[in-house]
């Protein structure tokens, strides 16, 4: 007989780990945050909040970091399988709603809690739409789209910096010209988030419009 052909596990794991780590890099973002766990707050000093904050940022720079890793090892191994392509928007997905609920949990970042609303609202509406056509019809990702994701974790990266200033000892002058560039980052990711999320539902009603 000839052996079943198993594909390499390496980049379905590595998308679980992103999962996993979008959690846990939210649990840490959010608890260090001032008054975030009105027990724990207490006991942490500012310099034990900026050092959770830190780690917090790392574990998402990294995570973030395997969202190209695990599709490139997948086509290079022709590993892709139907569990890692339900998995991997998932992955992006708490990552990035992890990175934002973290964020406005410090709650000296205001002028970002629109956009990150509006990104919420988006990918909420879109997975809605997905699960309400599936089987009928078929919404694949678009490049625009794939490009949306790298946008919004750079955006939520310059956030955190932009809370964690001055834990990383960076010179206080040059903060606000970071927010402000932070800022406009996440615009651009939000306003690119919803004219995705647009053509989504426009290709949805076309094609719904033909059967």
């Amino acid at each position: 007989m000839t052996p079943t052909h198993h594909a390499n596990p390496i980049p379905n794991i590595l998308t679980g780990l992103r999962l996993i780590a979008g959690v846990v890099m939210f649990l840490i973002l959010a608890g260090a945050a001032p008054q975030g766990i009105p027990v724990l707050s207490d006991y942490l000093s500012p310099d034990d909040q900026f050092r959770l904050g830190r780690t917090a940022f790392a574990i998402f720079v990294v995570a973030a970091s395997t969202d190209w890793v695990d599709g490139y090892l997948a086509r290079r191994w022709h590993a892709t399988t139907r569990w890692g392509a339900i998995l991997d928007p998932i992955a992006d997905k708490v990552l990035v709603t992890g990175a934002i609920l973290g964020v406005l949990a410090w709650g000296s970042v205001a002028q970002s809690a629109i956009p990150c609303g509006l990104i919420l609202f988006r990918e909420f509406a879109v997975s809605a739409l997905r699960e309400t056509v599936a089987g009928k019809v078929k919404l694949p990702v678009t490049l625009l789209a794939k490009w949306k994701t790298v946008l919004q974790m750079i955006a939520l990266g310059a956030l955190q910096i932009a809370l964690l200033w001055d834990g990383f000892g960076w010179p206080l002058e040059w903060q606000p010209h970071f927010q402000t560039f932070a800022y406009v980052l996440i615009w651009g990711a939000a306003l690119v988030t919803l004219w995705t999320g647009w053509q989504y539902f426009a290709k949805a009603q076309q094609k719904m419009s033909q059967l």
